[in-house]
């Protein structure tokens, strides 16, 4: 009998790619603020904005323009003009109709995943940015439950498994976002996969579990998630 009733799956850096595109319009953001501040600084306070804006604007890239088109006004005293500011909306733009690319693994391991498993998708961000994402993925088929959802802490996690009549102890989630994907669900008493990408979010950061916390498994890559199922349901 396997060991879960429901494996959820994140979609962002752990389906496909998605920070490696956010670090791709923000090395553009900085050259186009170049003439401002040094490098460092326009980070910095990109970061510090974002943090700021997170609790009203939520995730995603609509918001992500905001606290972009914000620091430029903060860096240049107000004087960031029309022309600029549209730069910066094309930025956005790329990011909302670039090419999806999934995660080495992910392509020839979902369909086995899906087989021997209830599957659900739980990511966090804009809804219709999302929606799109998957649909454009061609993933979207293998999962019998989608939830975008504004955050995912313990007690998003909490009404999803209300919601749909889940224990905890059977609910495996598989991410890679510690602070999202992770620790909220061991919290709960359920299991979480990590699988760490080469990049991870600043507003993401969280101390790893010891390896041997119950509920606590990290792996390489997407493509060793059948392997550890089966050593799971001889558990």
């Amino acid at each position: 009998m396997p060991c879960f009733d429901l494996i959820a799956l994140d979609a962002d850096d752990t389906l496909w790619h998605n920070e490696l595109h956010y670090r791709q319009t923000r090395d553009e953001f900085v050259r186009l603020l170049a003439g401002t501040a040094p490098e460092q600084t326009i980070i910095d306070t990109l970061d510090a904005t974002e943090g700021r804006n997170l609790e009203v604007f939520g995730f995603g890239i609509k918001a992500y323009t905001l606290s972009l088109i914000e620091t430029s006004i903060e860096l240049t005293g107000g004087k960031v003009t029309g022309a600029e500011v549209q730069q910066i909306i094309n930025l956005a733009r790329w990011l909302l109709n670039h090419e999806i690319e999934l995660l080495d693994g992910v392509a020839e391991t979902l369909p086995i995943l899906a087989s021997r498993c209830r599957l659900m998708l739980i990511t966090k961000g804009d809804l219709l940015d999302q929606e799109r994402k998957l649909a454009r993925s061609g993933l979207e088929q293998y999962f019998q439950e989608i939830e975008i959802i504004s955050q995912k802490d313990k007690a998003s996690y909490a009404r999803l498994l209300q919601r749909y009549d889940l224990a905890p102890e059977r609910f495996l989630m598989v991410g890679n976002s510690l602070r999202s994907d992770i620790l909220p669900v061991m919290e709960l008493g359920g299991s979480g996969v990590y699988i760490p990408f080469e990049i991870t979010w600043l507003h993401e950061h969280a101390e790893t579990p010891p390896a041997d916390a119950h509920g606590f498994y990290q792996l390489h890559s997407f493509s060793e998630l059948p392997v550890l199922l089966s050593r799971l349901d001889q558990c």
